[in-house]
């Protein structure tokens, strides 16, 4: 099994140029149902011996651990391209999830903030300094672009179009898309780069956005502490992650009356149904454009 799967993820990388991130995910899927066939019997069966009976006890298994529904959705989803790429190659004469129903996901509602929280937390770091700063950049252009905390991570200087205020993001399959910038955000960026040596003054580095080291921010994981720090500061009780400012851009860009064609566009979803849980929360806007409008309402 081992062997197969260090195939397969292989396979991913070079041959599908999946990024590092989509073959790491596909990577704890796959390991999680190798544990669980060496937990439920003495020895991995072979290939052979693995049929819908067996994919349908992992799928009990997993919820009975609890697993989000996202979870095992994207497990089984592993699954199903692991098997049809064993059975392109011959492996496998059947693929053993074809007879089953993906379980149905239940899509949650985004956590988006107000606009006067989104200002608050911005406002919140500290100006002095050189760390304050690029934070207020990062936050600000995340809430004005919409980018993902990923696709913020990977921007180079060269990506950055001060003069036509654009932004080039690499988001998810390495699809490019070109960006607007707000004014806000670029005065913000326009500051934080202006000071940017200070973190760096010795090393050439294409990062735009660099660590107290001076070295590209590592993950998401940083950005997000630094968030739920200015959240405090900024006395928002809402749970807060980098994603929020997506959320937070793309609601209140359908509430301005934005379409969701363009909102799509610029989030980078591949799918109009992805961009379309946004119009959920903006139920209340069209309640009170309903009652002013109608005239028995």
């Amino acid at each position: 099994m081992e062997k197969y799967i260090e195939q397969f993820l292989k396979y991913l990388a070079v041959e599908r140029n999946y990024s590092k991130n989509t073959v790491s995910s596909y990577q704890i899927d796959l390991l999680d149902f190798k544990t669980f066939l060496t937990n439920a019997k003495e020895a991995i069966p072979p290939l052979e011996e693995i049929d819908h009976l067996t994919v349908r006890s992992y799928l009990a298994n997993m919820q009975d651990r609890n697993l989000a529904r996202s979870t095992v959705l994207r497990r089984l989803s592993s699954l199903r391209s692991f098997f049809k790429y064993l059975c392109r190659l011959g492996y496998m004469d059947v693929e053993p999830t074809a007879a089953l129903n993906s379980p149905k996901i239940q899509r949650k509602l985004p956590n988006f903030l107000d606009i006067s929280e989104v200002e608050a937390l911005i406002m919140a770091p500290d100006d002095k300094n050189i760390i304050g700063i690029r934070d207020r950049a990062i936050m600000e252009l995340l809430y004005s672009t919409g980018m993902r905390v990923g696709e913020l991570l990977t921007l180079d200087l060269s990506d950055i179009d001060l003069q036509n205020s654009l932004v080039k993001v690499k988001g998810k399959g390495k699809k490019e898309r070109i960006l607007p910038v707000g004014k806000m955000a670029m005065v913000a960026l326009n500051d934080y780069l202006f000071k940017r040596n200070e973190l760096n003054p010795e090393r050439f580095l294409q990062a735009v956005f660099l660590s107290e080291r001076g070295n590209r921010l590592p993950d998401a994981k940083s950005i997000r502490r630094r968030i739920e720090k200015y959240a405090q500061i900024a006395g928002i009780k809402k749970k807060i992650t980098p994603h929020t400012l997506r959320h937070s851009f793309a609601t209140h860009l359908l509430n301005a009356g934005a379409d969701l064609r363009s909102v799509q566009e610029l989030l980078g979803h591949s799918s109009l149904s992805t961009t379309q849980i946004y119009t959920h929360v903006t139920t209340d806007k069209l309640k009170r454009v309903y009652e002013k409008a109608h005239p028995r309402a």
